[in-house]
């Protein structure tokens, strides 16, 4: 279903003659090929979506890593190139839960799953993933749980 709006979005990009949008369209299907032909030989294949947005989620956090790494070396034009490409890329991504929400979640999952100490972190991170995987930035997460357990022990 994302991928068809993807595709959709390939043509109407190609039609409206927008070749910025159209370059990061294309490049966000040739990911996705690129992981289809990876996953040909993968026991066990995600479901299309949880894997597009797997591959979106990648593409932004390589893009926001790039802006970084261009105005820290005073390349003003190619951040601002990332900053364009990473636009597009967050079009096609689910909705992301707020901080608030997120501790939320944490605090539900820790509860439910008696997580108590540090050492459950790689358990409930787990949980969190599978439960909101496509709506989290796992890295900020991950210092979001570290803190909850953190502050119980």
């Amino acid at each position: 279903m994302l991928r068809d709006t993807i595709k959709a979005a390939q043509v109407s990009a190609m039609k409206a003659g927008d070749k910025s949008r159209l370059g990061t369209v294309r490049l966000i299907l040739a990911k996705l090929k690129d992981k289809d032909i990876e996953l040909r030989t993968a026991k066990m294949v995600p479901e299309d979506d949880t894997l597009v947005v797997d591959v979106l989620q990648k593409m932004a956090k390589q893009r926001r890593e790039s802006i970084t790494m261009f105005e820290q070396g005073g390349r003003q034009e190619l951040a601002d190139a990332e900053k364009a490409e990473l636009g597009v890329i967050e079009e096609f991504m689910p909705s992301q839960m707020s901080e608030a929400e997120t501790m939320a979640a944490i605090a539900a999952i820790k509860a439910e799953i008696g997580a108590e100490s540090i050492k459950d972190m790689g358990r409930l991170i787990a949980e969190l993933k599978a439960r909101h995987g496509s709506q989290l930035d796992m890295g900020k997460a991950s210092g979001l749980v570290k803190a909850a357990l953190g502050q119980s022990s």
